[in-house]
């Protein structure tokens, strides 16, 4: 065989060879592409078994019987005596417990977790408020009082134990609006470490009979559940108002969440380290069965701020401020006489908007002055010039 001939015959075998291996690896590929295809075909039968299937129905369990059946309430009215899957965890299975249940044979098929209302869900819940007693100005009477009753308690409970008695449940702040009360509250939240839950009166005035006691009830189930937790009702007058012997079926209904709320504050449940704290303006128009002690054993008045504690509010308000050297804090607060402390925020924050319209990086006391007349409007304020003293009423 010539040279020429052996060459032709490798070069043949060589391409048959490189064929094959092109054979092999085109065979690969459509494997993998057919158990792709094939866990498509998979998933989308699931998908429609899941839209074929009939759904299941939410039951409560009432009791376990001694040859394994169960009692339950399904949610469509009527109670059963069912039988439920092998698989089921029956260490789980304990009177109130949400489960499953399938419409043909009405078995339990399957323990459901624990639900929420999802008017506690919507709720404010802060693990870690971002408010300081620093934040805070002319205050310290009231900040002293807080820290005794909900700081101290959920802290060094120890100490109570050591002496005997049982720390206050609940505190009361009450004073006109804008005073600080709700600061006070986040404040109180964060040097005890405690989980701030907020929530408005006025959300626990529902439609129907019965629905604002379980969010009340669903309010102190989460707070323990978040324990060290601090309960915060603000505008508490909104369902705990004097109760009439006469009403409508609405009045009826608030007062039947304020019982609930009496119930949790002064029931069987301790509330361990949960604190309530409400706030309110209307002190006058509140029930006394609220405010007698075991509910709200401590009233803490937040009134309008003194001049020493408006110096402390401008000081805690322009600390971030960049300020001109004609800037009298003294003098500012002396001229806002009868301001509320969120007053004097709008007057910081007008001031700093002056001086952003004449484009500068700073702030004057003129800024402030025309941040007075804007805010205060409506009330005497006095300015003293120098000797003089002079009295504005700015309309």
């Amino acid at each position: 065989m010539s040279s020429s001939e052996s060459k032709d015959r490798y070069e043949a075998r060589m391409s048959l060879e490189d064929y094959i291996r092109f054979l092999e690896a085109r065979i690969k590929y459509l494997e993998i592409e057919k158990e792709k295809l094939n866990s498509q075909v998979r998933y989308y039968k699931n998908e429609i078994e899941k839209l074929m299937s009939a759904p299941l129905i939410e039951a409560t369990l009432l009791d376990v019987l001694p040859d394994g059946r169960a009692i339950v309430k399904s949610s469509t009215g009527p109670i059963l005596i069912v039988k439920m899957l092998s698989s089921i965890d029956m260490d789980k299975l304990r009177p109130g417990a949400r489960v499953a249940i399938n419409q043909r044979g009405s078995a339990i098929v399957e323990i459901l977790p624990d639900s929420e209302d999802p008017y506690v869900k919507s709720m404010e819940v802060i693990e870690r408020p971002n408010v300081s007693f620093d934040d805070i100005g002319g205050l310290s009477e009231q900040i002293r009082e807080l820290k005794e009753v909900v700081e101290l308690p959920l802290t060094h409970p120890e100490i109570f134990e050591e002496i005997g008695i049982e720390p206050p449940k609940g505190v009361l702040l009450y004073g006109p609006p804008g005073c600080g009360k709700t600061l006070l509250a986040k404040a109180v939240a964060r040097e005890a470490g405690a989980t701030f839950i907020s929530i408005v009166g006025s959300e626990l005035v529902q439609k129907f009979i019965g629905e604002g006691a379980r969010i009340v009830r669903e309010v102190f189930r989460l707070a323990r559940k978040k324990a060290p937790s601090i309960v915060f009702i603000d505008e508490i007058d909104a369902i705990a108002a004097r109760r009439l012997d006469v009403g409508t079926s609405g009045e009826r209904e608030v007062q039947r969440t304020l019982m609930q709320l009496l119930a949790e504050l002064d029931g069987f449940k301790p509330l361990d380290k949960v604190k309530v704290i409400a706030a309110t303006n209307r002190i006058d128009i509140l029930d006394p069965a609220i405010l007698r002690p075991g509910r709200f054993d401590r009233l803490i008045e937040v009134p309008l701020p003194d001049y020493r504690g408006r110096i402390e509010i401008f000081m805690v308000h322009t600390r971030k401020m960049k300020l001109a050297d004609d800037v009298n804090i003294e003098e500012l607060a002396r001229i806002t006489d009868g301001a509320t402390g969120a007053e004097i925020k709008a007057i910081c924050t007008e001031a700093g908007y002056n001086a952003i319209r004449a484009n500068r990086r700073f702030v004057t006391m003129e800024d402030f002055v025309k941040a007075v007349k804007k805010i205060m409007s409506k009330k005497t304020v006095r300015k003293l010039s120098g000797k003089s003293e002079t009295s504005y009423l700015f309309q």
